[in-house]
Parts: C-alpha cells; sequence; structure tokens
C-alpha cells in the first residue's frame, strides 16, 4: 500500500515525458481545454445556484422539518427508522446538509449502532438528485424533467429501503 500516494504524480509524469517525446506542447492543449471549458461553466452556473438557494430555503424555512414529520409513518412502514428521516429527506437536496445530519446521527447514537449502521448506508446508497439533475440538463435544449425526477427519487428511495433492510438483517 506503500505505493498507492505514487499513482497520481507518476501518471502526471508519464504524461509528460509522453507528451515531450511526441513533441506536443502540453501548456497549449492545456489552455485550449480550458477556454472550451469556460461556457460551459457558464451553462452550468444558474442552475447549480438555484439548487443550493433552493436546498438552503428547504432547509431554514422549517418545509424540511414538517415534511419529514409528515413522511415518518411511512417510512416506519417501508422500514427507514424515524430518526434517519431527515437525512433520506435531505440527502437528494443537499450533500452538505445531509453530510451535517449524519454527524448529528453519529453523536447521539454512535456510528456502530442500528441507527448509525442504517443512517451510513442510506447516505452512501442515495445521491443528491437536484444537484445531478441540474449539471445534467444544463446543457439540454429540451427539457422534460418530470420523469428523470420521479425515476431518480424512487431509485433513491429504493436503495434507502434496500440499505435499511441489509442492516436489519446483518
Amino acid at each position: 500500500m506503500k505505493w498507492v500516494p505514487c499513482i497520481i504524480p507518476v501518471l502526471f509524469l508519464s504524461l509528460f515525458l509522453y507528451a515531450v517525446v511526441r513533441r506536443i506542447r502540453l501548456y497549449d492543449c492545456f489552455t485550449d481545454g480550458v477556454k472550451e471549458a469556460v461556457p460551459l461553466v457558464l451553462s452550468v452556473f444558474p442552475y447549480l445556484a438555484a439548487m443550493l438557494i433552493l436546498s438552503a430555503l428547504f432547509e431554514k424555512s422549517g418545509l424540511a422539518a414538517m415534511v419529514t414529520h409528515a413522511l415518518t409513518p411511512c417510512f416506519r412502514l417501508l422500514g427507514i427508522p424515524p430518526e434517519i428521516s431527515p437525512l433520506v429527506l435531505i440527502k437528494p437536496f443537499s450533500g452538505s446538509g445531509s453530510t451535517a445530519i449524519l454527524s448529528e446521527l453519529y453523536a447521539a447514537y454512535g456510528p456502530d449502532s442500528y441507527i448509525g449502521r442504517c443512517a451510513s448506508a442510506a447516505y452512501g446508497s442515495s445521491e443528491t438528485v437536484f444537484y445531478i439533475l441540474a449539471v445534467y440538463f444544463a446543457g439540454q435544449t429540451h427539457r422534460r424533467l418530470f420523469f428523470p425526477v420521479l425515476c431518480a427519487l424512487v431509485a433513491n428511495l429504493l436503495g434507502v429501503v434496500a440499505a435499511c433492510l441489509l442492516c436489519r438483517v446483518l
């Protein structure tokens, strides 16, 4: 395992040597790539900003707490512990918010408890759906968002249900 930290430097050195041998102007290629990235960043930024603002509003307004309270009985029927309901609801919107909730769950229940294991598995089995969809659909001209959002949220929920089931069985 002592060689693992050397992988990235070796890859960079190999790329540099390959460019020298092939007489490729590496710096010019790099700057050309950066020039192509600027329009992409400009097209994606408004969608990312909107998603970040909306996720912050969802948490700070108290709507997240109300939705969590309302959906807790449904989650309980699906085998999701009520203690991790806030994590399940915040994760599709905010990665940092869900990390904070995961840390709070660890502090309250411990990482080796059933709740801690279930929260870890749920955190790892789900994704920040709205962030990824904002990045993906930023480059699309024809946007039909309902079915991709629905499919992603259902897949997220099924992943959490499966994760909690595995935590219960194992």
